[in-house]
């Protein structure tokens, strides 16, 4: 089972765009509980992660935030990020199987121009990151964020890469 995080600010449409995805892993047993870490949203994001059923903290801190969650696992997402068919079996037979982090493959579809991809990094939750819980423990230090994670996950271990796909955040916050 999943426990997934996302952090918001200001991101009503997209963070509904990422919890419309995760109902059918919720029906399927994978994700257990969902929580979103604001950072003094004005708008909508507290309704929406309300609507959904997820645990909304506009105070947290990660240590205990990761502490507090109820699967082993962790999926790490950015609002606006869509997971694609198929994934949900994948990631049951991935966590079955496996110990390690793993990262979504990239859309085909969507994809930045060919220059942008050479010149600019991958943000690091730009593919999502799963994780085992005791791990984000170990990584995570008061004031960090998710991404902070995703950073020293990448720089601890090289992620395995799932066949799944994942749109990312970013084509959402474009067609804003």
């Amino acid at each position: 089972m999943l426990t997934v995080l996302l952090e918001c600010r200001d991101q009503e449409a997209e963070l509904a765009q990422t919890l419309s995805v995760l109902v059918s892993a919720a029906v399927e047993g994978l994700v257990s509980d969902v929580v979103v870490l604001d950072h003094n949203s004005r708008d909508g994001s507290s309704r929406v992660a309300d609507a959904a059923g997820c645990r909304f903290h506009s105070s947290w801190d990660i240590v205990d935030i990761l502490h507090k969650a109820r699967a082993e696992w962790l999926l790490l997402l950015e609002p606006g990020a869509r997971l694609q068919a198929g994934w949900i079996d994948e990631v049951m037979e991935y966590l079955a199987l496996n110990r390690q982090p793993a990262r979504f493959s990239p859309s085909r579809t969507y994809r930045k121009p060919f220059l942008t991809r050479i010149v600019r990094s991958v943000p690091p939750l730009e593919q999502g990151l799963i994780l085992p819980k005791r791990e984000a423990v170990a990584l995570a230090k008061p004031g960090m964020g998710l991404e902070g994670i995703a950073k020293a996950v990448k720089t601890a271990a090289k992620p395995s890469r799932l066949a799944s796909e994942m749109i990312p955040a970013w084509v959402a916050a474009s067609a804003r």
